[in-house]
């Protein structure tokens, strides 16, 4: 690259020194000084263009000169990574926060000794759980997350004082990392959190006062994911430090975190209304308490008070009662009052048992004796001053009286007292279903049904009715007698009125009333206004008006019956109707404006260049040298062809080995081969007469093709479209693949796998325990197989209460029958991918290279291909170009991402937009000369994308994502326009298609050479 000076220099030097030149030397080194200008702003081109590849450098990541200083993460994942656990770390701290005012607010609680115990451990699991977390990520995300420093958490004075056996209370002490811990540990810890959790559940539950089934779901569904997850990861003891288990015991934070937030919310619930309302209850146990202790002292005192009267009368019977009574009363009360402080203490006390840990006969004596023995202290001073009445000698009236009210005030007493005991007798029997009174009614209407009671409470209603009716009907007749001589005196009165005033009429005494005219009133507008807002018809009603118009336009007195003080109204009313009319005159060419103006055209989203450039900023910087070819190869990726291959939802696509055919398969029960050419042409359709298709795969030799049904597979021969072989299973098929050989194919069937030949014996057999198998993939030595399962249970038969199950990927050796080696996974997969020289695997989103360790291989995470945004995989995902050096993945939206292989790097990106519809499956032709890949939508039509022809890739490499045109889409091969034949080759039955004489078909050649074979 030309330096700066050195241009000003040869510019210099071309410069003549004097002014003494030719025309011919002038125009000369006028071009000569045009040029180097050219040069110049090239060259600064030139450099502007390398510091903003060094800034992009220096703002992400370094270029890497080879394969071994690619880092296994990229800076992107570095950050969603470090995101993650501080989104875990931020709720494992809302959560400890809780718990803290958790406990503050229930020290006040009586009994709070075990929740206050049960808090602390809880907390003290939640730092060690963190700690492990922290230290697993900052070995996963070393650039984000820093490593824990364990100084910091480990207190030297509170490991002193916990091997001092810990001087203080449990519930006063703050939680710390007292002991040592290793990422082995994790499944100890979740065991042990499960426990602490199971804990703090029962201790909540002992506050019978209250109860929040949002506490309980939250934290029993965390126990049963704790113990699931503990249970699953004791398989992987001593891997720990792998990262691919690093990796799932990190994803495990997100899964947890989504428990801890409920929990979070409950308990802040719980503390609001939960611990409130169990304060309030306590609070007013012990009011009773401490109100019958006032109680009881109060009546001790009157008791000891009354006894100076009698204590000095002995020797009679009734005396010597008395006292009895009274002493007995006395001792009562005092029993009352002391139990009452007894209970009220035991109540307040926060070290004291819960209800359910306490002896039957302490909790009756405690809650019940207070309030029984104040009642036997009543009723023994009651009689003994019945009796004191009588031994005393006092007046009858005084002693009848003291006897009456007496026992009137011990029968309400124990008639109140019966009526709080049978409410409770009858809640306990009917579990609360029924209240008292409806016992007793229920009780009554059974005694009523007895045949003798029946009569004799029925009869006397009966004749009780009877009278009723009878008098009622006397009554009626005497009032009708009364009112029809009331009628008929009346009328006499009024004709001897009209007599008289008939009389003094023609007398002429009197002035005749002025006649009425019958004729209608004349309206005006005015009063037509009065008289609708008299009937509340008219919006305005303060309009009323004294003048009418007549119809030649002239003003006219209108009736009306309205007094002359009302004309300052009727001004001011005119006034306001005629500012209405104006006002609704001004609206309306407002409106009718508004309505004729063109509507303004709806925002559209637009991608804007600045977010495009911050996305490009945030991508990894591939060296150039190695990607300046794939990203113009594929930046002039298009749509060339959209065959509209079937009726329903393409499942599955699958190029020949050689390249030149391309299978699918759909739900419309078909399958069709396509000729790859330009264009694509249909050279078979193979169709099933039940069932949908899933899944095609061609033979290692492209001689034969395989369908995959729900509970079976055909065998295809790729040529002809004969069906050679149609294997039924007795189990659902979850997935096939070829052996490399050809000679034979694996089913995949839930828990096993099974090896058939072309003719559906049964080869050998795979079973694997407690999984269910999806899809597999068999190394080109056939030694190996590679399973995609899900954990249908874990080794101690639990399941997830409602975190997602583990999925497995498995290195499964054929030959020994036996499991190489599995690593765990969270995601969602459910296909595997091998490369073709059997060095990694691609399970989307993650691709795993496969490392010999002595006689066996381990699987070992290489990379994690994720894009800005969450993505769905729409079935498997690919290899593509040369060597497999790139990794072709669809979602289910309709995005295509691909991927570098080596670096990770988000190469290209095809929006969703310029699809048209959502994704289902895709495809890479390997034996392709240029790229090719086809990928299969949901209303069945497959696209072609490769570079049209005639059209140069740009060698400047861009990020720019792909936004195709449409392409038409070829007419749908259909059945009924193609000869049948059968499964035989040599025998045919040719179906004559009917044609209306209105309707002409035209069809191109491929499309009538086409074959249907129906099986």
């Amino acid at each position: 690259m030309p330096r700066e000076g050195v241009i000003f220099a040869d510019d210099l030097q071309a410069i003549p020194g004097n002014g003494t030149s030719s025309p011919a030397e002038g125009k000369k080194s006028h071009s000569k000084r045009k040029q180097t200008l050219l040069s110049l702003l090239d060259a600064l081109h030139e450099l502007s263009k390398d510091d903003e590849l060094a800034l992009l450098a220096a703002n992400q990541q370094p270029s890497f000169e080879d394969d071994r200083d690619v880092p296994t993460v990229d800076e992107h994942l570095q950050k969603v990574g470090a995101e993650a656990f501080n989104s875990f770390e931020r709720r494992i701290t809302n959560l400890d926060t809780q718990l803290r005012n958790f406990a503050n607010a229930a020290r006040r609680l009586g009994s709070s000794v075990g929740i206050l115990s049960s808090v602390f451990y809880l907390r003290e699991r939640l730092t060690q759980i963190l700690f492990l977390f922290r230290e697993n990520a900052s070995d996963i995300f070393p650039r984000k997350v820093a490593k824990p420093s364990r100084e910091s958490m480990m207190s030297p004075k509170l490991r002193d004082r916990r091997k001092n056996r810990r001087k203080g209370p449990v519930h006063l002490m703050n939680p710390a990392l007292l002991e040592e811990l290793d990422l082995e540990a994790f499944p100890d810890q979740f065991e042990k959190f499960a426990e602490d959790v199971t804990t703090f559940l029962d201790c909540l539950n002992e506050f019978p006062e209250f109860t929040d089934e949002g506490v309980n779901t939250s934290i029993m569904s965390l126990e049963g994911d704790l113990k699931y997850w503990a249970s699953c990861l004791r398989v992987y003891e001593g891997q720990f430090r792998y990262p691919a288990v690093q990796r799932y015991v990190h994803d495990l934070s997100g899964e947890m975190g989504e428990h801890l937030d409920s929990i979070t919310s409950a308990l802040q619930m719980f503390i609001e209304i939960g611990v409130p309302t169990i304060r309030f209850a306590q609070e007013h146990a012990a009011n009773n308490l401490l109100n019958l202790s006032t109680v009881a002292t109060f009546f001790s005192a009157v008791t000891a008070t009354t006894m100076q009267f009698s204590f000095d009368q002995v020797g009679t019977p009734l005396a010597d009662a008395v006292n009895g009574f009274w002493f007995t009363s006395l001792v009562f009360s005092i029993a009352a009052a002391v139990n009452s402080l007894l209970g009220l203490t035991w109540k307040k006390a926060i070290y004291r048992s819960p209800g359910d840990r306490v002896p039957w006969w302490v909790l009756i004596w405690i809650k019940r004796s207070p309030l029984v023995f104040l009642v036997l202290s009543v009723a023994c001073f009651s009689i003994g001053l019945v009796l004191f009445a009588y031994s005393s000698g006092q007046h009858y009236i005084t002693s009848t009286v003291t006897t009456v009210f007496s026992a009137f005030s011990s029968f309400g007493l124990a008639a109140v007292s019966t009526w709080f005991i049978s409410e409770r007798l009858i809640f306990n029997r009917h579990k609360g279903a029924k209240w008292l009174a409806d016992a007793l009614s229920d009780t009554r209407v059974r005694l009523y049904s007895a045949p003798g009671i029946a009569w004799i409470v029925q009869q006397p209603r009966a004749a009780a009715r009877r009278a009723s009716y009878w008098a009622k009907r006397k009554s009626r007749d005497a009032s009708d007698i009364i009112t029809e001589v009331s009628k008929k005196t009346l009328s006499v009165l009024r004709v001897g009125s009209i007599r008289s005033a008939s009389s003094s009429s023609d007398s002429g005494d009197t002035e005749a009333p002025l006649p009425t005219s019958l004729s209608p009133e004349p309206m005006s507008p005015g009063s037509m206004f009065h008289r609708f807002s008299e009937t509340g018809l008219s919006p305005i009603s303060e309009v009323a008006s004294t003048r009418g118009r007549s119809l030649d336009g002239t003003e006219e007195k209108t009736v009306s019956d309205a007094p002359s003080t009302n004309l300052t109204t009727s001004t001011g009313a005119k006034t306001r109707w005629k500012n209405a009319v104006r006002a609704i005159s001004m609206v309306r060419p407002f409106s009718v404006q508004a309505s004729n103006s063109p509507r303004s055209p709806a925002r559209q989203r637009t991608l804007s260049s600045e977010g495009r450039h911050s996305s490009r900023l945030s991508e990894p910087i591939v060296k150039i040298s190695r990607v300046a070819n794939l990203v113009p190869r594929l930046k002039s990726l298009q749509t060339t062809q959209d065959l509209a291959a079937h009726q329903a939802l393409v499942r599955h696509l699958q190029f020949s080995p050689d390249g030149q055919y391309l299978a699918t398969s759909s739900w419309d029960r078909t399958s069709v081969i396509f000729r790859v050419g330009d264009p694509f042409t249909s050279h078979r359709i193979l169709a099933h007469p039940q069932g949908f298709v899933g899944q095609v795969a061609w033979s290692p030799t492209g001689k034969f093709l395989l369908t995959k049904l729900n509970r079976g597979i055909k065998v295809w021969t790729a040529e002809e479209g004969v069906c050679r072989r149609t294997i039924d299973r007795k189990r659902a098929v979850q997935s096939i693949a070829w052996l490399p050989g050809g000679e034979a194919f694996l089913s995949v069937e839930d828990a096993a796998v099974t090896k058939l030949d072309l003719n559906g014996n049964i080869l050998d057999q795979y079973k694997f325990e407690r999984l269910s198998v999806h899809d597999v993939a068999v190394t080109q030595d056939s030694r190996r197989m590679l399973c995609v399962a899900s954990l249908t249970e874990s080794p101690n038969q639990l399941q997830p209460s409602k975190s997602r199950a583990e999925k497995q990927i498995i290195v499964y050796n054929l030959d020994r029958k036996e499991i190489e080696n599995r690593v765990p996974v969270l995601h969602d997969v459910r296909d595997i991918t091998l490369a073709r020289n059997d060095q990694v695997a691609l399970a989307p989103p993650q691709l795993w290279k496969m490392e010999p360790v002595k006689d066996s291989v381990r699987l070992s995470l290489r990379h994690t291909y994720m894009p800005k945004v969450q993505v769905d995989f729409a079935g498997p995902s690919y290899f593509g170009g040369k060597n497999d050096q790139l990794i072709l993945c669809a979602g289910k939206g309709g995005d295509i991402h691909i991927w570098d292989r080596e670096s990770a790097a988000l190469l290209h990106h095809i929006r969703a937009q310029s699809l048209g519809g959502d994704l289902t499956c895709i495809a890479w032709n390997h034996a392709h000369d240029s790229f090719m890949f086809a990928t299969g939508s949901h209303d069945g039509g497959v696209r072609i994308w490769t570079t049209p022809p005639g059209e140069e890739p740009s060698l400047a490499p861009s990020r720019a994502t792909t936004n195709p045109t449409s392409t038409p889409r070829t007419p749908s091969p259909s059945p009924f326009d193609a000869d049948y034949r059968t499964e035989s080759p040599n025998s045919a039955v040719e179906t004559p298609g009917a044609q209306s004489s209105d309707q002409q078909l035209e069809l191109s050649e491929p499309y009538l050479s086409r074959r249907v074979t129906f099986t």
